[in-house]
Order: C-alpha cells, then sequence, then structure tokens
C-alpha cells in the first residue's frame, strides 16, 4: 500500500518482486471480505471505503463513514457485517457487507471507575518521540479513546478492540453492537493477535514498551512481558507453529522477536525508519482478510 502515492503494488510473495502499480485513493489499510469477493481499501484521509473487486480491482463502490480516522477492522464469524475502528472520533462502525452501508456507530467513553483514563507519558526510550506522538493523539481525540486493531474471538462471539489511549482492550457484542466490558492493559494499546492455539491474546503496548497476554476465557491479562531498555511494539503478527511472537519497533527503527513460551526477547533486529506493519507469512489459514497477513 502507498497511500501518500494513491496505489497499491502487486508484489509476488514467492519471489519478493514487485509487479504492477495500481492506481487507488489514499490505501491506508487494505482487507478482503472473507467470501473473497471484495477487497476493501481503508481510505482513511477522506473517510470512505472503497470496494473493489478482489481480482481485478476495479472499483464496485465507495461507503462514506460517518468519522474520522477509520483504520482496524474484523469481520463477523458468518462475514455478514464488519465492526471497523475510527481512532479520531473515539468510535466504532458497523457495516452490512452485502448492502455495503453503516448500520450503526458505537462511541467508546471512559469508565467511571477510572480502569481507562489516559495515563502520564513516562518511557524509558526515545522519550521525546513518544512525548510527541501522543501529544498529536490527544489533540486528535480529545475524548481520551483511540480505537486501533480489532480482531474477532475464536468463539466468535466478541470483537476485542484495542484502545491506545484507554490503554487496554474493549469487549464488543457485534450482535447488539455494545461495549460488555474492559481489560486494562498497558498505555499505548495498539495491536491485537491470538495465539495459534486461540486460548491467548497478544496486545501491543506500544507507549511502554510492553506486551499483554490476555486469556480469552478468563477475559484478563494473564502475563506481561517487559522488552528490556524499552520500545515501540506495533504490528505485527505469530508464526505459523505459534512459538514466535514477531512485532514491528516503530518508533525504534527496530523488529522484535518474542518466545510466546515465557515471553522472552529472542532478537531485536534494526531495520529502516518507522516500520509500522510486519507480516508474517505464510500462515496457515483457508482464506485471507488483509491487513499484515491476517488469515482465517
Amino acid at each position: 500500500m502507498n497511500d501518500l502515492s494513491d496505489s497499491l503494488t502487486r508484489i509476488d510473495p514467492a519471489t519478493g518482486k514487485e509487479g504492477e502499480t495500481i492506481p487507488v485513493k489514499d490505501p491506508y489499510n487494505l482487507y478482503y471480505t472473507p467470501d473473497g469477493k471484495y477487497a476493501i481499501i481503508v481510505a482513511e484521509r477522506v473517510h470512505r471505503l472503497d470496494f473493489r473487486d478482489a481480482s481485478t480491482m476495479a472499483l464496485v463502490d465507495s461507503v462514506a463513514v460517518p468519522c474520522r480516522g477509520i483504520d482496524h477492522m474484523d469481520f463477523s464469524a458468518d462475514g455478514r457485517y464488519l465492526i471497523a475502528s475510527c481512532e479520531f472520533s473515539g468510535s466504532l462502525i458497523k457495516l452490512d457487507v452485502a448492502k455495503r452501508a453503516v448500520v450503526g456507530t458505537l462511541t467508546l467513553a471512559i469508565s467511571e471507575d477510572g480502569g481507562t483514563r489516559v495515563e502520564p507519558v513516562e518511557m524509558t526510550h526515545d522519550k521525546g518521540t513518544m512525548a510527541m506522538h501522543r501529544a498529536y493523539d490527544l489533540r486528535h481525540s480529545p475524548s481520551g479513546s483511540m480505537p486501533q486493531d480489532v480482531k474477532m474471538s475464536p468463539d466468535g462471539k466478541i470483537f476485542n478492540v484495542a484502545d491506545m489511549l484507554a490503554n487496554g482492550v474493549y469487549m464488543i457484542d457485534g450482535q447488539r453492537f455494545a461495549t460488555i466490558g474492559f481489560i486494562p492493559t498497558g498505555r499505548g494499546a495498539l495491536g491485537l493477535y491470538p495465539s495459534r492455539d486461540s486460548k491467548l491474546l497478544y496486545v501491543s503496548n506500544r507507549d511502554e514498551g510492553t506486551i499483554s497476554v490476555i486469556s480469552f476465557a478468563e477475559r484478563k491479562v494473564v502475563e506481561k512481558w517487559v522488552i528490556p531498555d524499552g520500545g515501540s511494539p506495533d504490528m505485527g503478527g505469530v508464526s505459523a507453529d505459534g512459538k514466535v511472537l514477531w512485532l514491528s519497533g516503530r518508533y525504534n527503527s527496530e523488529v522484535y522477536a518474542f518466545d510466546t513460551a515465557d515471553g522472552r526477547l529472542l532478537a531485536r533486529i534494526p531495520v529502516g525508519k518507522g516500520p509500522h506493519g510486519l507480516c508474517v507469512y505464510p500462515l496457515p489459514g483457508r482464506y485471507s482478510l488483509g491487513h499484515t497477513g491476517v488469515l482465517r
């Protein structure tokens, strides 16, 4: 995806060679409907979702969204609807896939018990950069909510939504489109990655350089891994054998590899500036949902 260049570039996964470049408007994220019919271009800057033919990338429909910062999404178990985060509006939208129409909006609010309040930034690494980005986030989402990654639970009942300003994960009943709980994880909760056995959910807390491990069954954090000397874990994925969690270190110009058995940092690999996503490939699954190699 080349969002500033308004284009997509095909890359052969077997060879890594660049192929055809296709003009599309503002491709901030890319997803596919579970039936394989459409590719969905998340055009964040222009507030819309563009449905394109998954094979030809021809434009089929454009759906305007009633929020700012349309970002990440996941689909219901049957693929009939999706829930997407709107990071600058502090809200979620629900969209009927067949009708290609927004059918609901849900505002995420700070709870009265203070469990989701925005905390001061206290970084152990690259303080200036992180503080600058946190100040930017607060200006653009004054509600104190900034939802990011969205992942369906393995049982197909709950959508988990990481909130970078609320510092944790909201649990959403997709059918009723209502908040049913919140799990505090850490400052800057951003990426969500289920374990291969579908028992755990790994949460990257970018602003404090940690990974929280949530038990799906218990609906609580059961472990927390700390990156030695700090870091900025962002997006990534779990290896096919489930033994390694890979995450990009967005503001540290590096990539992290964690042992999922005990949370040990196996490697931190220097890369170029600003690594935002990390696609672990190939992965088990029958079809792609897009983003950073999300398969089902």
